[in-house]
Protein backbone atom coordinates (compact mmCIF):
# COMPACT_ATOMS: atom_id res chain seq x y z
CA UNK A 1 0.00 0.00 0.00
CA UNK A 2 1.23 3.47 -0.83
CA UNK A 3 0.89 4.98 2.59
CA UNK A 4 2.82 2.06 4.14
CA UNK A 5 5.81 2.09 1.65
CA UNK A 6 9.09 2.77 3.59
CA UNK A 7 11.56 1.60 0.86
CA UNK A 8 14.96 3.21 0.01
CA UNK A 9 15.51 6.12 -2.33
CA UNK A 10 18.50 6.68 -4.57
CA UNK A 11 20.68 8.61 -2.08
CA UNK A 12 20.42 5.91 0.58
CA UNK A 13 18.03 7.79 2.75
CA UNK A 14 14.86 6.22 3.96
CA UNK A 15 11.80 7.29 2.06
CA UNK A 16 9.39 9.41 4.06
CA UNK A 17 5.95 7.91 4.42
CA UNK A 18 3.54 9.22 1.85
CA UNK A 19 0.57 10.83 3.60
CA UNK A 20 -2.77 9.82 2.10
CA UNK A 21 -5.03 12.78 1.28
CA UNK A 22 -7.90 10.79 2.80
CA UNK A 23 -6.29 11.22 6.18
CA UNK A 24 -6.52 14.95 5.79
CA UNK A 25 -10.20 14.89 4.92
CA UNK A 26 -11.33 12.24 7.41
CA UNK A 27 -12.09 14.60 10.33
CA UNK A 28 -13.87 16.94 7.94
CA UNK A 29 -15.90 14.05 6.52
CA UNK A 30 -16.93 12.92 10.03
CA UNK A 31 -18.00 16.43 10.92
CA UNK A 32 -20.22 16.77 7.85
CA UNK A 33 -21.64 13.26 8.31
CA UNK A 34 -22.61 13.95 11.92
CA UNK A 35 -24.10 17.28 10.94
CA UNK A 36 -26.13 15.62 8.18
CA UNK A 37 -27.33 12.91 10.57
CA UNK A 38 -28.42 15.51 13.11
CA UNK A 39 -30.20 17.42 10.36
CA UNK A 40 -32.07 14.27 9.31
CA UNK A 41 -33.24 13.68 12.89
CA UNK A 42 -34.49 17.27 13.17
CA UNK A 43 -36.30 17.02 9.83
CA UNK A 44 -37.93 13.71 10.86
CA UNK A 45 -39.21 15.18 14.14
CA UNK A 46 -40.56 18.25 12.37
CA UNK A 47 -42.29 16.15 9.69
CA UNK A 48 -43.91 13.96 12.34
CA UNK A 49 -45.23 16.96 14.26
CA UNK A 50 -46.46 18.67 11.12
CA UNK A 51 -48.17 15.52 9.87
CA UNK A 52 -50.18 15.25 13.10
CA UNK A 53 -51.19 18.89 13.01
CA UNK A 54 -52.03 18.69 9.33
CA UNK A 55 -54.40 15.78 9.96
CA UNK A 56 -56.16 17.87 12.58
CA UNK A 57 -56.25 20.82 10.21
CA UNK A 58 -57.56 18.71 7.34
CA UNK A 59 -60.27 17.22 9.56
CA UNK A 60 -61.09 20.70 10.81
CA UNK A 61 -61.37 21.98 7.23
CA UNK A 62 -63.46 19.00 6.12
CA UNK A 63 -65.95 19.60 8.93
CA UNK A 64 -66.21 23.27 8.02
CA UNK A 65 -66.87 22.39 4.41
CA UNK A 66 -69.31 19.59 5.24
CA UNK A 67 -71.45 21.36 7.82
CA UNK A 68 -71.16 24.90 6.49
CA UNK A 69 -70.33 26.60 9.77
CA UNK A 70 -66.99 27.53 11.31
CA UNK A 71 -65.17 25.57 13.97
CA UNK A 72 -62.47 26.81 16.25
CA UNK A 73 -60.60 25.43 19.25
CA UNK A 74 -63.31 26.67 21.58
CA UNK A 75 -66.18 24.71 20.09
CA UNK A 76 -64.75 21.31 19.32
CA UNK A 77 -66.85 18.49 20.70
CA UNK A 78 -65.15 16.53 23.45
CA UNK A 79 -65.70 12.87 24.29
CA UNK A 80 -64.38 11.68 27.65
CA UNK A 81 -61.53 9.28 26.95
CA UNK A 82 -62.74 6.72 29.47
CA UNK A 83 -65.92 6.20 27.48
CA UNK A 84 -64.55 5.96 23.94
CA UNK A 85 -62.37 3.07 22.82
CA UNK A 86 -59.42 4.24 20.67
CA UNK A 87 -60.82 2.46 17.62
CA UNK A 88 -64.00 4.52 17.94
CA UNK A 89 -62.40 7.95 18.23
CA UNK A 90 -62.50 8.52 14.50
CA UNK A 91 -66.29 8.77 14.79
CA UNK A 92 -65.82 12.25 16.21
CA UNK A 93 -64.35 13.31 12.89
CA UNK A 94 -67.70 12.51 11.30
CA UNK A 95 -70.35 13.24 13.91
CA UNK A 96 -70.47 16.96 14.54
CA UNK A 97 -74.08 17.60 13.50
CA UNK A 98 -75.97 20.24 15.45
CA UNK A 99 -78.67 22.76 14.70
CA UNK A 100 -76.40 25.54 15.94
CA UNK A 101 -72.64 25.90 16.60
CA UNK A 102 -71.53 24.18 19.78
CA UNK A 103 -69.84 26.31 22.40
CA UNK A 104 -69.06 23.50 24.85
CA UNK A 105 -65.59 23.56 26.37
CA UNK A 106 -63.74 20.29 27.01
CA UNK A 107 -64.23 19.13 30.59
CA UNK A 108 -62.77 16.52 32.84
CA UNK A 109 -64.89 13.60 34.01
CA UNK A 110 -66.99 14.63 36.99
CA UNK A 111 -68.20 12.25 39.70
CA UNK A 112 -68.51 9.07 37.58
CA UNK A 113 -69.15 7.80 34.05
CA UNK A 114 -72.95 8.04 34.25
CA UNK A 115 -73.03 11.66 35.37
CA UNK A 116 -74.73 13.21 32.33
CA UNK A 117 -72.91 16.53 32.31
CA UNK A 118 -69.71 14.73 31.39
CA UNK A 119 -71.21 14.56 27.89
CA UNK A 120 -72.19 17.14 25.30
CA UNK A 121 -75.16 17.44 22.97
CA UNK A 122 -73.91 17.38 19.40
CA UNK A 123 -77.38 17.46 17.81
CA UNK A 124 -80.15 19.36 19.50
CA UNK A 125 -83.70 20.63 19.04
CA UNK A 126 -84.29 22.63 22.19
CA UNK A 127 -86.59 25.06 20.36
CA UNK A 128 -89.37 22.44 20.35
CA UNK A 129 -90.04 23.21 24.01
CA UNK A 130 -91.13 26.73 23.18
CA UNK A 131 -94.54 25.08 22.68
CA UNK A 132 -94.75 24.63 26.49
CA UNK A 133 -95.67 20.96 26.22
CA UNK A 134 -97.80 19.18 28.75
CA UNK A 135 -95.97 15.91 28.04
CA UNK A 136 -92.58 15.10 26.50
CA UNK A 137 -92.00 11.57 25.22
CA UNK A 138 -88.28 10.71 25.22
CA UNK A 139 -87.39 7.63 23.19
CA UNK A 140 -83.89 6.12 23.54
CA UNK A 141 -82.99 4.52 20.22
CA UNK A 142 -79.88 3.40 18.36
CA UNK A 143 -78.66 5.79 15.64
CA UNK A 144 -79.12 3.22 12.88
CA UNK A 145 -82.62 2.16 13.96
CA UNK A 146 -84.46 4.35 11.47
CA UNK A 147 -87.24 1.79 11.09
CA UNK A 148 -88.27 2.13 14.74
CA UNK A 149 -88.26 5.93 14.55
CA UNK A 150 -90.31 5.96 11.36
CA UNK A 151 -92.86 3.53 12.85
CA UNK A 152 -93.27 5.79 15.89
CA UNK A 153 -93.63 8.87 13.65
CA UNK A 154 -96.45 7.14 11.80
CA UNK A 155 -98.25 6.10 15.00
CA UNK A 156 -98.27 7.47 18.53
CA UNK A 157 -95.36 9.84 17.85
CA UNK A 158 -97.31 11.86 15.31
CA UNK A 159 -99.89 12.96 17.89
CA UNK A 160 -99.02 16.54 18.87
CA UNK A 161 -102.34 17.56 20.43
CA UNK A 162 -103.89 14.89 22.65
CA UNK A 163 -106.98 15.47 24.76
CA UNK A 164 -106.31 19.20 24.38
CA UNK A 165 -102.71 18.94 25.61
CA UNK A 166 -99.50 19.60 23.67
CA UNK A 167 -97.34 16.46 23.39
CA UNK A 168 -93.92 16.24 21.73
CA UNK A 169 -91.88 13.15 20.86
CA UNK A 170 -88.08 13.17 20.68
CA UNK A 171 -85.46 10.49 20.03
CA UNK A 172 -82.26 10.24 22.09
CA UNK A 173 -79.15 8.89 20.34
CA UNK A 174 -75.52 8.37 21.24
CA UNK A 175 -72.53 7.67 19.01
CA UNK A 176 -72.42 4.42 17.07
CA UNK A 177 -69.84 2.74 14.88
CA UNK A 178 -70.99 2.75 11.26
CA UNK A 179 -73.80 5.29 11.69
CA UNK A 180 -74.49 7.30 8.54
CA UNK A 181 -73.93 10.87 9.71
CA UNK A 182 -75.30 12.49 6.54
CA UNK A 183 -78.54 10.53 6.76
CA UNK A 184 -78.94 11.38 10.45
CA UNK A 185 -78.49 15.04 9.67
CA UNK A 186 -81.01 14.87 6.81
CA UNK A 187 -83.46 13.02 9.05
CA UNK A 188 -83.19 15.69 11.70
CA UNK A 189 -83.63 18.49 9.15
CA UNK A 190 -86.82 16.77 8.00
CA UNK A 191 -88.36 15.94 11.38
CA UNK A 192 -86.57 18.12 13.99
CA UNK A 193 -86.87 15.36 16.58
CA UNK A 194 -83.36 13.94 17.08
CA UNK A 195 -81.22 14.63 20.14
CA UNK A 196 -77.69 13.23 20.07
CA UNK A 197 -75.02 13.20 22.75
CA UNK A 198 -71.40 12.11 22.56
CA UNK A 199 -71.47 8.93 24.64
CA UNK A 200 -71.05 5.52 23.00
CA UNK A 201 -74.52 4.09 22.29
CA UNK A 202 -74.33 0.55 23.67
CA UNK A 203 -76.53 -1.66 25.82
CA UNK A 204 -74.16 -1.36 28.78
CA UNK A 205 -74.40 2.44 28.53
CA UNK A 206 -78.19 2.61 28.92
CA UNK A 207 -77.81 4.23 32.34
CA UNK A 208 -75.72 6.99 30.75
CA UNK A 209 -78.34 7.37 28.02
CA UNK A 210 -81.18 7.65 30.54
CA UNK A 211 -79.32 10.20 32.63
CA UNK A 212 -78.55 12.24 29.50
CA UNK A 213 -82.31 12.24 28.81
CA UNK A 214 -82.87 13.60 32.32
CA UNK A 215 -80.25 16.28 31.77
CA UNK A 216 -81.87 17.34 28.48
CA UNK A 217 -85.30 17.64 30.13
CA UNK A 218 -83.85 19.60 33.05
CA UNK A 219 -81.91 22.07 30.90
CA UNK A 220 -83.94 22.31 27.67
CA UNK A 221 -87.54 21.67 28.70
CA UNK A 222 -88.04 22.49 32.40
CA UNK A 223 -91.50 24.02 31.85
CA UNK A 224 -93.11 20.76 30.69
CA UNK A 225 -95.53 19.25 33.20
CA UNK A 226 -94.68 15.58 32.65
CA UNK A 227 -92.27 13.40 30.70
CA UNK A 228 -92.02 9.74 29.80
CA UNK A 229 -89.03 7.60 28.99
CA UNK A 230 -90.43 5.04 26.55
CA UNK A 231 -88.55 2.36 24.62
CA UNK A 232 -88.58 2.30 20.83
CA UNK A 233 -90.31 -1.10 20.62
CA UNK A 234 -93.37 -0.01 22.58
CA UNK A 235 -97.03 0.37 21.74
CA UNK A 236 -98.18 3.52 23.53
CA UNK A 237 -101.83 4.45 23.82
CA UNK A 238 -101.15 8.14 24.10
CA UNK A 239 -104.79 9.11 24.67
CA UNK A 240 -105.08 6.87 27.70
CA UNK A 241 -101.79 8.20 29.07
CA UNK A 242 -102.86 11.85 28.84
CA UNK A 243 -106.29 11.04 30.33
CA UNK A 244 -104.50 9.40 33.28
CA UNK A 245 -102.22 12.42 33.81
CA UNK A 246 -105.18 14.80 33.67
CA UNK A 247 -106.82 13.16 36.68
CA UNK A 248 -106.98 15.62 39.59
CA UNK A 249 -105.35 13.18 42.04
CA UNK A 250 -102.18 12.76 39.98
CA UNK A 251 -99.27 14.54 41.74
CA UNK A 252 -97.54 17.35 39.89
CA UNK A 253 -94.21 16.93 41.67
CA UNK A 254 -92.00 14.05 42.83
CA UNK A 255 -94.13 11.62 40.84
CA UNK A 256 -92.88 8.48 39.10
CA UNK A 257 -95.19 5.76 37.84
CA UNK A 258 -95.36 2.81 35.50
CA UNK A 259 -95.10 -0.93 36.03
CA UNK A 260 -93.79 -0.92 39.59
CA UNK A 261 -91.20 -3.54 40.52
CA UNK A 262 -90.60 -4.39 44.19
CA UNK A 263 -88.14 -6.72 45.93
CA UNK A 264 -86.42 -7.62 42.68
CA UNK A 265 -83.21 -9.63 43.20
CA UNK A 266 -80.01 -8.53 41.54
CA UNK A 267 -78.95 -10.96 38.79
CA UNK A 268 -75.51 -12.37 39.60
CA UNK A 269 -75.24 -14.86 36.74
CA UNK A 270 -72.52 -13.71 34.36
CA UNK A 271 -74.38 -15.35 31.46
CA UNK A 272 -77.31 -12.95 31.81
CA UNK A 273 -77.62 -9.62 29.99
CA UNK A 274 -78.89 -8.21 33.30
CA UNK A 275 -75.81 -9.33 35.25
CA UNK A 276 -74.54 -6.83 37.80
CA UNK A 277 -71.48 -7.54 39.92
CA UNK A 278 -71.37 -7.07 43.68
CA UNK A 279 -68.68 -4.47 43.12
CA UNK A 280 -71.11 -2.30 41.14
CA UNK A 281 -74.14 -3.01 43.32
CA UNK A 282 -73.49 -4.88 46.61
CA UNK A 283 -77.09 -5.23 47.88
CA UNK A 284 -78.98 -8.44 46.98
CA UNK A 285 -82.16 -6.58 45.96
CA UNK A 286 -82.93 -3.41 44.04
CA UNK A 287 -85.00 -0.63 45.57
CA UNK A 288 -88.53 -0.22 44.25
CA UNK A 289 -88.41 0.98 40.65
CA UNK A 290 -90.53 1.22 37.50
CA UNK A 291 -89.85 -1.10 34.57
CA UNK A 292 -87.72 0.60 31.92
CA UNK A 293 -90.04 -0.18 28.99
CA UNK A 294 -91.95 3.00 29.80
CA UNK A 295 -92.23 5.11 32.94
CA UNK A 296 -93.87 8.49 33.48
CA UNK A 297 -92.67 11.22 35.82
CA UNK A 298 -93.38 14.78 36.81
CA UNK A 299 -90.87 17.04 35.10
CA UNK A 300 -89.44 18.48 38.31
CA UNK A 301 -87.66 15.16 38.87
CA UNK A 302 -85.03 15.23 36.07
CA UNK A 303 -83.00 18.01 37.68
CA UNK A 304 -83.23 16.22 41.03
CA UNK A 305 -82.09 12.96 39.44
CA UNK A 306 -79.09 14.66 37.86
CA UNK A 307 -78.11 16.28 41.14
CA UNK A 308 -78.53 13.21 43.36
CA UNK A 309 -76.77 10.96 40.84
CA UNK A 310 -73.48 12.64 41.75
CA UNK A 311 -73.34 10.46 44.85
CA UNK A 312 -74.78 7.22 43.40
CA UNK A 313 -72.34 4.74 41.91
CA UNK A 314 -73.58 3.76 38.44
CA UNK A 315 -74.53 0.29 37.30
CA UNK A 316 -75.91 -0.88 33.98
CA UNK A 317 -79.59 -1.49 34.90
CA UNK A 318 -80.98 1.94 34.05
CA UNK A 319 -84.49 1.59 35.48
CA UNK A 320 -83.17 0.26 38.79
CA UNK A 321 -80.66 3.12 38.83
CA UNK A 322 -83.55 5.61 38.61
CA UNK A 323 -85.09 3.67 41.50
CA UNK A 324 -81.88 4.29 43.44
CA UNK A 325 -82.15 8.00 42.67
CA UNK A 326 -85.72 8.02 43.96
CA UNK A 327 -84.67 6.22 47.14
CA UNK A 328 -81.79 8.63 47.74
CA UNK A 329 -84.19 11.55 47.28
CA UNK A 330 -86.58 10.02 49.82
CA UNK A 331 -89.33 9.30 47.26
CA UNK A 332 -91.05 6.09 46.17
CA UNK A 333 -92.49 5.18 42.77
CA UNK A 334 -96.28 5.22 42.73
CA UNK A 335 -98.57 2.63 41.22
CA UNK A 336 -100.72 4.10 38.42
CA UNK A 337 -104.46 4.59 39.06
CA UNK A 338 -105.08 1.44 37.00
CA UNK A 339 -101.97 -0.80 37.14
CA UNK A 340 -103.38 -3.07 34.43
CA UNK A 341 -102.82 -0.30 31.87
CA UNK A 342 -99.04 -0.75 32.01
CA UNK A 343 -98.55 -4.12 30.36
CA UNK A 344 -95.36 -5.83 29.25
CA UNK A 345 -95.68 -8.57 26.64
CA UNK A 346 -98.91 -9.69 25.02
CA UNK A 347 -99.50 -13.05 23.41
CA UNK A 348 -101.51 -11.73 20.47
CA UNK A 349 -103.15 -8.54 19.24
CA UNK A 350 -106.64 -7.79 20.46
CA UNK A 351 -108.17 -4.49 19.40
CA UNK A 352 -110.39 -4.17 22.45
CA UNK A 353 -107.51 -4.87 24.85
CA UNK A 354 -105.15 -2.44 23.07
CA UNK A 355 -107.78 0.29 23.34
CA UNK A 356 -107.70 0.07 27.16
CA UNK A 357 -103.97 -0.14 27.96
CA UNK A 358 -101.20 2.45 28.00
CA UNK A 359 -98.20 0.24 27.13
CA UNK A 360 -97.39 -3.06 25.48
CA UNK A 361 -93.99 -4.36 24.37
CA UNK A 362 -94.03 -5.29 20.68
CA UNK A 363 -91.76 -6.95 18.16
CA UNK A 364 -90.65 -5.50 14.80
CA UNK A 365 -91.54 -1.88 13.93
CA UNK A 366 -94.08 -2.95 11.31
CA UNK A 367 -96.08 -4.63 14.08
CA UNK A 368 -96.61 -1.23 15.70
CA UNK A 369 -97.80 0.28 12.41
CA UNK A 370 -100.20 -2.61 11.77
CA UNK A 371 -101.69 -2.60 15.27
CA UNK A 372 -102.03 1.20 15.34
CA UNK A 373 -103.73 1.27 11.95
CA UNK A 374 -106.22 -1.34 13.06
CA UNK A 375 -106.87 0.35 16.41
CA UNK A 376 -107.58 3.71 14.76
CA UNK A 377 -109.96 2.41 12.08
CA UNK A 378 -113.61 3.53 12.33
CA UNK A 379 -115.93 1.69 14.65
CA UNK A 380 -115.90 0.78 18.33
CA UNK A 381 -112.87 -1.30 19.39
CA UNK A 382 -114.86 -3.53 21.74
Amino acid sequence: MMDQDFGSVGNGQKRQPIENPCHQTKPLFQFWFQLLLLLCVVVFVLCYALSNSSVSWQTHFALQKHYKWPFNDNNKVYIPSHQVHPKHRHILNEIQTTTEPSTVQPVKTQYHQAYPRNYNFIMDNKEVCKQNPFLVLMVPVAPNNVAARDAIRKTWGKESLVQGEVVITLFMLGLSEGADVDKLQQENVQYHDLIQSDFMDTYLNLTIKTMVIMDWLATRCPAAAYAMKVDSDMFLNIDNLVIMLQKPNIPKTNYLTGMVMTNRPVVRSKDSKWYVSEELYPDPEYPTYTLGMGYVFSNDLPEKFVEVSKSIKPFNIEDAYIGMCMKKLGFTPTSPPDPSQFQAYNSKYNRCEFSKVITFILGPPQELVDYWTDLKKPGPPC
